[in-house]
């Protein structure tokens, strides 16, 4: 007997420091067009102000990008190579933000290929070995005579849920949560954001402080048991955005 509560006691010290070892942070990998990217977006922004704890990634973000292109011009190839370089030391998470240009008549990409384009991403990453979140695409803060924005991404909203709900892949809502910020704050605090002074879809660099904490926030708080101990938290700027007061 005492030699087998010995063997007990010896496998539960073992077991903590085996289980600490065994956690890693998060690599954040972004794909998405210029909402998301570098000059405009809110993926530079997200990385650099929002992750802790050794959590890092690299924004992917592409201006112009639709959920053909990027594949086409070989962003996407980049991405899934980046999975398998990190999935050993880190987490990979893969954000999927598009919706902006694939809705142009332009694009050439119809609303089911749009759908199936999204599926076919997250299910690439999930075969790479790393997990994808599927982004509802940021808001453009075009305010109407009514004093709201337009609800111009509300189809890609919907598509991007309904993908990511109806196979079990997970996903925030970023784009009901910005429209519902802008429209509280106004159009003078949300010009505040504006790339240029005309430009009412992409961010200035505090804009990319804002918007990011946003995405940040909306992760932690739907996933924490994935993301908070990753991230660095803003408690003086969620609390502004949750009372929807200017930033």
């Amino acid at each position: 007997m005492y030699i087998l509560i010995s063997m007990l006691l010896w496998s539960t010290a073992l077991a903590s420091p085996l289980t600490e070892r065994a956690a890693k942070p998060v690599y954040w990998l972004l794909a998405g067009d210029s909402t998301t990217a570098p000059g405009g977006g809110w993926g530079d922004a997200f990385i650099s102000t929002t992750l802790s704890n050794g959590a890092t990634g690299h924004n992917y973000g592409h201006s112009g990008a639709t959920t053909a292109s990027f594949r086409a011009g070989g962003d996407w190839t980049k991405v899934i190579k980046d999975i398998g370089s990190y999935k050993s030391s880190y987490d990979v998470y893969t954000t999927i933000q598009f919706g902006h240009n694939d809705q142009k008549e332009t694009s050439g990409v119809t609303l089911d290929q749009y759908k199936a384009n999204l599926l076919k991403f997250a299910q690439e990453v999930t075969n790479a070995g790393g997990q994808p979140i599927l982004v509802t695409p940021l808001t453009r803060r075009n305010f109407q005579s009514n004093g709201k924005v337009a609800e111009n991404l509300a189809t890609q909203r919907t598509i991007t849920i309904d993908v990511a709900q109806s196979n079990n892949i997970k996903w925030i809502d970023l784009n009901i949560v910005s429209q519902n910020y802008v429209n509280a704050i106004g159009k003078t605090a949300s010009s505040t954001y504006n790339l240029a002074s005309n430009d009412w879809t992409h961010l200035n660099t505090w804009g990319g402080v804002v918007f990011s904490r946003i995405v940040s926030d909306l992760l932690v708080e739907k996933y924490p048991s994935s993301f908070e101990a990753y991230t660095k938290a803003n408690a003086t700027l969620s609390a502004l955005i949750k009372a929807g007061k200017p930033a």
